[in-house]
């Protein structure tokens, strides 16, 4: 839910903020062992700015997420639904039968006191997590395993989800948030369900302290700037150039993709709509 304020400064004008699940179960606390200090680097390099626009930010601690959903067979409980500061989704704390406790991705329509499995014969529901060649084919997934026992690495990000569209021998087909159709081998698990909090993208973070507490620093155009930036200086310095950064690499076009040898696994390519 998006809360709105009242303009009672600039600050506030246009401010919202989101009142989500986190805040229905607040008693029960977080274990230790799923608390982790992170070095904050802010975008350096001994010393030296390497990636702009970054700082560390709020002081926060890292979540320990199971993305590998190993606990096979074992009932576990909703406890608790948190606030993660390391991600734009919620993470739901899982009390297992044998005593343990594991965060994972908490999707839209897991609630408090939902029960999730893990395994081949888990059933088809939200939390739920087993191999993709069990799965029906129009299944909602997320958290989709590259490799068999790798830990999920596609489909994390809040509100996103893919679909299980066909079912070919060793390969299941998963249409991708991006529209891109890939193949992923049918022993990979995934989670069932679309990734939770998907209000995440509808707030407006009113003013730049906000920005700060994330960690983003204010950020300028190049060819706003002066002779420290190869866009920026005289009109004639600006003109006729592809968009770089302020080493000189390309920033725009260039393309970032290295594993070449997983083009056989694209069915049908994001661009070919």
């Amino acid at each position: 839910m998006i809360k709105y304020y009242k303009p009672t400064s600039p600050g506030r004008r246009g401010q919202t903020t989101i009142i989500g699940k986190s805040y229905k179960n607040s008693l029960v606390k977080t274990p230790k062992s799923l608390l982790k200090t992170i070095k904050k680097a802010s975008g350096r390099s001994h010393g030296r700015i390497s990636v702009q626009h970054k700082r560390s930010g709020a002081k926060k601690l890292y979540r320990v997420v199971d993305f590998k959903r190993d606990n096979y067979g074992i009932e576990g409980k909703v406890v608790s639904i948190d606030y993660d500061p390391y991600r734009n989704c919620e993470l739901a704390l899982i009390q297992y039968v044998n005593g343990g406790k594991r965060y994972i991705l908490a999707p839209a329509k897991l609630s408090l006191g939902d029960n999730v499995l893990s395994g081949e014969k888990a059933p088809i529901k939200a939390g739920n997590s087993l191999p993709l060649g069990l799965m029906p084919v129009g299944t909602v997934i997320h958290n989709i395993e590259l490799y068999p026992g790798g830990g999920g690495r596609f489909v994390c990000g809040a509100g996103s989800s893919a679909i299980l569209t066909a079912i070919d021998d060793d390969y299941v087909h998963v249409k991708m948030p991006s529209g891109e159709v890939r193949k992923f081998l049918s022993k990979c698990y995934a989670t069932i369900g679309q990734v939770g909090n998907a209000e995440w993208k509808l707030v407006k973070l009113g003013k730049a302290g906000r920005s700060h507490h994330l960690g983003v620093r204010p950020t300028n155009r190049g060819i706003a700037r002066s002779d420290g930036h190869p866009h920026g200086g005289s009109y004639s310095r600006r003109v006729g150039r592809q968009p770089v950064d302020k080493w000189g690499n390309l920033s725009k076009g260039k393309k970032t993709r290295k594993r070449k040898h997983t083009n056989k696994y694209i069915v049908s390519d994001r661009r070919r709509r």
